[in-house]
């Protein structure tokens, strides 16, 4: 048997079941990955009393959690959204994140949002406590130890009227925006080790083993010069995305391919979709990549105005970054200017977004920007005679990021493409259940076979209804929902 690393878009052969003997180590479920959604796929396979055993590539555990700010999407009414003031429900949330998806899996979503408070007091079970205190800025993260800050378009138009908005990016309470999710991944290796759940460091699934009908019965895998096979009841693919496969951007995602920095780590090569795929499993939006590049903090250039090409507006200022960042990608030659007065030009925070320079009127802006000079006076004239008023008519711009921009001298900011520093990661994957179970293309399961992360299709499934937190929310929620249902699997399988 075949059992090498594939790479590019290689789909790995399965192998079949009789390669798996009566002296074939054993176990109840295998878990791939031990990022969020596989640790807590393992830990809760082994707190429901399965053999589990956990398969990472890489020396240690974390994978691309540990790059992640650290935001949970969490909602319904949570402690911290109590504590805070901010009133929500399932239904609210569940309603919000329809009205974000392109094709709404409504059982998946509905599964999230009435389990997310649970999922919230699961998490703080672990071992920390989010602060009980809200962020009201607009930023990519809280820049302190805030628990509390919204994190997607809630209070954005169209998507306020579908739903009552309420602030949902629970942060870890780590300051600023590194180290949050280490620290539960810290804490989720500890409890994983304490129920009792083999981790083999160095060692990657190669190959998926299947039975004659299709049924998944173990995995092959590699650790350095040594291969070996399992048998399992249930495999759980947690493996990542594939941000990090040019072959694989290139076929699904050719925008993550240009003038962008991918976010992930070494080992979102894709493997885990192509393992799945070995097996039958349908993908899901494949095409659609998050990516992003936040002008903001500071929260005063969400006031501003921004203008394509042409000079024309085209998007509500005050939308998630990934809304803004979606909709100039969408203009002529993904060109776009972010324009201030004096009275709100402030460098950004990050840096993402390069000063252009500063112009004492209108018509000098024009000609520095290379923009149509007539059209941008009428923009700008526009925009601020309705921000008098405190309206936004042709965008519906919340009032709160409304203020006029009158007062010269103009600055610009470049969010072009090629200028501004875009990064992104992928949105799709292997279809999945409420439970977490691979599906087929005819919408039947995959016996034996879970995915869960950045491997499996996201809720939000295109980059312009994402809000941060879902790849850890709904990997870790629905990691736990693939451990628990693989264990009962594997129950069910010893009679």
């Amino acid at each position: 048997m075949t059992t090498t690393q594939p790479s590019g878009t290689t789909v790995p052969d399965a192998l079949d079941d009789s390669v798996l003997t009566a002296d074939t180590e054993s176990y109840d479920v295998v878990v791939v990955g031990f990022g969020m959604a596989g640790g807590c796929a393992a830990l809760e396979a082994a707190r429901a009393g399965a053999r589990v055993l956990l398969l990472e590539r890489a020396a240690a555990h974390g994978g691309t959690t540990c790059m992640a700010g650290g935001h949970f999407y969490l909602g319904g009414g949570t402690a911290v959204q109590k504590a805070t003031g901010h009133d929500d429900s399932a239904e609210q949330m569940y309603r919000y994140l329809v009205a974000n998806s392109l094709d709404p899996d409504h059982e998946k979503i509905r599964a999230y949002c009435e389990g997310s408070v649970a999922h919230f007091d699961w998490l703080e079970a672990l071992g920390f406590e989010f602060e009980r205190s809200y962020f009201a800025e607009k930023a990519v993260i809280q820049p302190g130890t805030e628990g509390l800050m919204y994190t997607g378009n809630e209070k954005v138009w169209p998507y306020l009227t579908e739903a009552t908005p309420a602030p949902r990016g629970h942060k870890v309470p780590v300051p600023g925006d590194t180290d949050g999710a280490r620290l539960v991944m810290d804490l989720l290796r500890d409890r994983v080790a304490e129920a009792g759940a083999e981790v083999r460091y160095e060692t990657g699934a190669t190959n998926l083993i299947t039975t004659s009908s299709g049924d998944v019965a173990g995995v092959a895998w590699r650790s350095f010069q040594d291969t070996g096979v399992v048998r399992a009841a249930a495999v759980v693919i947690a493996a990542g995305g594939f941000v990090m496969n040019a072959d694989m951007v290139a076929e699904h995602t050719p925008a993550l391919g240009a003038k962008l920095f991918t976010l992930g780590s070494t080992y979102d090569d894709g493997l885990g979709i192509r393992l799945g795929l070995s097996a039958g499993a349908e993908l899901e939006c494949m095409a659609e990549p998050f990516i992003t590049a936040p002008f903001y903090p500071p929260s005063g250039l969400v006031k501003g105005l921004i203008v394509n090409k042409e000079g024309r507006r085209f998007v509500a200022e005050d939308s998630y970054h990934a809304r803004t960042s979606y909709h100039v990608l969408h203009q002529p030659d993904a060109t776009a200017y972010l324009i201030v007065d004096s009275e709100h030009a402030e460098h950004p925070s990050m840096s993402l977004v390069p000063f252009v320079d500063g112009w004492e009127t209108v018509a000098d802006m024009a000609g520095g920007l290379g923009l149509p000079e007539k059209t941008l006076v009428a923009t700008l004239a526009r925009y601020n005679d309705n921000a008098t008023r405190g309206e936004d008519p042709d965008f519906h711009k919340h009032p709160d990021w409304l203020a006029p921009q009158d007062t010269g001298p103009w600055a610009a900011y470049d969010l072009s493409l090629g200028k501004a520093l875009y990064a992104g990661f992928t949105l799709g994957g292997m279809s999945t259940t409420a439970d977490a179970q691979v599906r087929r293309p005819d919408g039947s399961v995959i016996g034996g076979l879970y995915a869960a992360g950045a491997c499996a299709s996201n809720i939000a499934q295109d980059g312009q209804g994402y809000c941060s937190g879902l790849q850890l929310g709904e990997g870790s929620f629905f990691g736990r929902r693939a451990g628990q249902h693989a264990a009962a699997l594997a129950r069910s399988a010893r009679g």
